[in-house]
């Protein structure tokens, strides 16, 4: 090995969190060196959150347009998947070479593989030692391993964002959001969409009474839907895959051209050998305190998805990131303040959800106010022919503060936005009925969903 190279901070990872530490500390003065085995740029733009929502946009058309068919289309649309993946590619290609520029611009020393600690504050990388005063981890997740015999034929979520064309018929292994916005946008797309889960309901993260009308949605597409679905064995045919699973006492067997993992998402630790650096961990993530600093190595941050934090989602790996920054630059002075963060399953129509789940109100209020509600009937809802559109609004009965919020529905995912705030400023429901939004909007449908 090369003599050893030091560093103020060195931080594992080039996503939206890794970036945001790396820029804020080497504005501070410090030294900075940044790593990561993939293209540089991180999940959510290369791989994630942006180019699965450039796959979905033209699905939107497609589905507006065959619930308004007859109703003023007179021509429903053709979708195009090559077409598509080279508009997406307009967005995704640029970014690893636009986040190395940036980096280097800053005066940033970049590695371009996954470091292994040697010891609390020591690195190998690339084949150099290196020493830093301060480590970040910002590694994200990976896909979870089945540890299946025929494993190596599983396509993830990776391999859907860059399929060059459609393939007849998909099997999706998982019931998560992953799965479920996948089938959504292949089905769309003309193939046969089976999903093989093996609780027994999707979705376990959201409200299920939501969660079934979806499901609903989900099979007036074509998505079928098979639970308590042990898989055990994928075998390789001549065209297509055939996954042997078990329901029940009985072994049974599917057959589809392509199967995906889609049973989740686990932190990207294993190959940083984080023993070795007396880093804490679990298999939620590396521990951290509310310093977003490792619980056993204190010369040791996490944030982002790999941090046992809080949900695995990019807005929040932001304001970890700014936590980490701060505390290594200033000291540990600013502890994490988590607010009420929504999640959105893009599918169409969106499922969304923020604050406590009916379950978790009950338990924690005396008496819980239940809004809940099938209203396909409403005019935002019958006006462009959806049929889908229900709500759950829960509500502290002796307060009237809003605790709660799940929304099925287009635009969903920006509607819980509002629903996100009024929970944070505990506003009562009363307070929202008195503001003013525009008419006829989706968010003045919130007004009717508070309607006791």
């Amino acid at each position: 090995m090369e003599g050893i190279k030091n560093f103020d901070v060195f931080v594992i990872g080039t996503g939206t969190a890794g970036q945001l530490v790396a820029k804020a500390c080497v504005e501070a003065g410090l030294t900075v060196a940044i790593a990561d085995n993939r293209e540089y740029g991180g999940t959510c733009a290369n791989r994630g959150c942006d180019p699965k929502k450039l796959l979905l946009g033209p699905t939107e058309v497609f589905q507006m347009s065959h619930n308004l068919g007859g109703k003023g289309i007179a021509k429903n649309p053709k979708l195009d998947w090559k077409k598509l993946q080279k508009f997406k590619k307009t967005f995704t290609k640029k970014i690893p070479a636009s986040t190395e520029a940036k980096l280097k611009g800053l005066g940033i020393e970049m590695y371009h593989q996954s470091p292994k600690f040697l010891g609390s504050n020591t690195l190998s990388v690339e084949g150099k030692t290196i020493q830093a005063k301060k480590i970040v981890i910002a590694t994200g997740q990976v896909s979870r391993t089945l540890n299946i015999k025929g494993e190596e034929f599983l396509k993830t979520s990776d391999d859907f964002l860059e399929l060059k064309k459609r393939p007849k018929s998909i099997l999706f292994l998982g019931a998560g959001y992953i799965g479920l916005e996948f089938a959504h946008i292949a089905a769309r797309f003309g193939c046969k969409v089976t999903i093989l889960e093996q609780g027994a309901h999707a979705l376990n993260a959201f409200d299920q009474d939501l969660v079934s009308e979806l499901v609903k949605a989900s099979k007036a597409l074509g998505i079928e839907f098979i639970y308590n679905a042990e898989v055990l064995e994928l075998e390789k045919l001549n065209k297509n895959y055939k996954v042997h699973y078990k329901s029940g006492a009985r072994n049974k067997t599917i057959k589809a051209r392509m199967v995906f993992n889609t049973t989740g998402r686990v932190p990207a630790i294993e190959d940083l050998a984080l023993e070795k650096g007396l880093v804490a961990f679990t298999e939620a993530g590396v521990k951290v305190n509310a310093y977003m600093q490792n619980t056993e190595n204190p010369d040791v941050y996490a944030c982002g998805d790999v941090a046992d934090h809080s949900l695995p989602l990019t807005p929040l790996s932001v304001s970890e990131s700014i936590i980490v920054a701060d505390n290594i630059i200033y000291g540990n002075k600013t502890k994490i303040e988590t607010p009420e963060v929504p999640s959105v399953v893009f599918t169409l129509p969106n499922l969304a959800t923020v604050g406590l789940s009916e379950f978790e109100a009950k338990k924690r209020y005396k008496n819980v106010i239940v809004n809940y509600q099938s209203v396909p009937h409403w005019y935002n809802a019958k006006r462009i022919g959806e049929r889908h559109y229900a709500y759950k609004v829960l509500l502290n009965e002796r307060t009237n503060q809003i605790v709660g919020a799940h929304l099925l529905g287009p635009h969903a995912g920006e509607t819980i936005n509002l629903f996100a705030m009024a929970i944070h400023m505990k506003l009562t429901a009363n307070d929202l009925k008195k503001m003013i939004f525009t008419y006829p909007s989706w968010t003045n449908d919130i007004k009717s969903m508070l309607a006791v």
